[in-house]
């Protein structure tokens, strides 16, 4: 199986927090784990206006995982713009769009990617 990773996944998953038994599961027994640069850009912006603080950098974390960064690639950003509105956050539209494009499972515990029809576990 081969993942994407929400950023609160991410975070969770970083201070070992909060995941449900499933996602810990699919985290521990994937066989790629993605995270989206454009959750790098998410953290950093949220940390910026003292929305979250005390998380480590994203490369740190994924580095520490053994994750890999997806970058944000023109195909993605295509597919991003040719999403039905379902949901408006420009983050997540970037990773519903990345997990479509690449074939990947999304994990999250945000109820908006459902409308999207891909494959997802819940966090």
């Amino acid at each position: 199986m081969r993942l994407l990773l929400d950023t609160h996944v991410l975070i969770w998953w970083d201070v070992g927090a909060r995941l449900s038994p499933a996602a810990m599961r699919a985290i521990r027994g994937a066989d790629d784990v993605f995270v989206s640069s454009a959750s790098a850009w998410e953290i950093a912006i949220k940390a910026a206006l003292g929305k979250i603080s005390g998380v480590r950098t994203v490369a740190a974390a994924v580095e520490a995982s053994a994750f890999t960064e997806l970058p944000v690639l023109f195909r993605h950003a295509v597919a991003a713009g040719q999403l039905p509105a379902h949901h408006r956050d420009p983050f997540d539209r970037m990773l519903i769009a990345q997990a479509q494009v690449e074939g990947l499972t999304l994990v999250s515990r945000d109820d908006a990617f459902a409308p999207y029809g891909l494959p997802l576990i819940r966090a």
